[in-house]
């Protein structure tokens, strides 16, 4: 996926800011995504959300009015087919465009009022993106890799490295902090990825076919990761073209025509993640080639 340019939607005007949203909720969150000592809310909230491209004298219109409530916990696939406005819900659930109208709260913050610094601020505090196509800086290794995001959000060096280390470690990546994303198989890249998305310990790890690029093996791994993800405690939301992936979350909203036309629930927000299965339409590429992939 390319990282859009953000549309030109009017914003009203605001006050500046005062310090870095990261700043200014440091210790807002639990270190499993909970909220503590405070009434909960949905992680994503959309209401009536409409987006539409004024392409010259051609308007499409992305999404049509969607409404969308996911809460803390809840493993959750997007699916749809192309054009029916999946990415374009994406990209505002990540915080990449705003909506032509309606409103999004995520974690509790509405983004409307927000201008680019803050939004910068709050996608690198209360969002973690993984990538069809991993977007690994080349020639670094999977550590500094996982440690951008820390570095980004003002951390010191040594608790940088020291929660790198530890988000690696949990993807089962080691033994490999050294090696450059050239020496990885692709789904090693991909645990890479999710390291780096949950290093900063966000509120929701937002998905964009992490699986588009595996082969079956990596494909069942990353999956497995997810779901441990999930029952720790963190949000995740997949956007996926495979029934086969959407099977394997608990609930699936499945969009046409810029409208939600399913939502169907398989387990509830607090119950643990469906059994992993065998993927009956996965892919079944080659691991990259002059790389084995090798197991932890």
């Amino acid at each position: 996926m390319r990282w859009p340019a953000r549309s030109r939607t009017p914003i009203p005007s605001r006050v500046p800011r005062e310090q870095p949203l990261v700043a200014r909720a440091g210790s807002e969150r639990s270190p499993a995504g909970g909220d503590r000592g405070r009434t909960p809310h949905p992680v994503i909230q959309v209401h009536a959300v409409s987006k539409v491209f004024d392409l010259g004298q051609i308007h499409v219109r992305a999404l049509r009015e969607v409404s969308l409530r996911i809460d803390t916990g809840d493993l959750v696939a997007i699916m749809g087919s192309s054009g029916s406005g999946k990415s374009t819900l994406m990209n505002i659930l990540g915080c990449l465009d705003v909506p032509t109208s309606g409103r999004y709260e995520i974690d509790g913050v509405d983004v409307s009022q927000m201008d680019e610094d803050d939004l910068a601020d709050l996608r690198n505090r209360k969002i973690g993106f993984v990538f069809q196509s991993f977007n690994l800086v080349a020639r670094t290794s999977a550590l500094v890799n996982v440690e951008l995001p820390l570095a980004y959000a003002g951390l010191r060096g040594a608790e940088r490295r020291k929660r790198a280390e530890r988000a690696l470690r949990s993807v089962g990546m080691a033994n490999r902090m050294r090696h450059q994303p050239s020496e990885l198989s692709g789904g090693q890249q991909q645990r890479v990825a999710v390291a780096r998305a949950i290093v900063t310990n966000p509120a929701l790890v937002l998905a964009d076919e992490p699986t588009g690029n595996l082969d079956s093996h990596a494909t069942e791994e990353v999956l497995r990761i997810f779901a441990r993800l999930n029952e720790e405690g963190r949000t995740v939301v997949l956007i996926t073209h495979e029934p086969d992936v959407a099977e394997q979350t608990k609930r699936i909203v499945r969009l046409s025509d810029g409208a939600v036309v399913e939502d169907r629930r398989l387990a509830g927000v607090h119950d643990a993640p469906p059994a992993p299965h065998d993927l009956k339409s996965a892919h079944h590429h080659p691991v990259d080639a002059g790389v084995a992939e090798a197991q932890p």
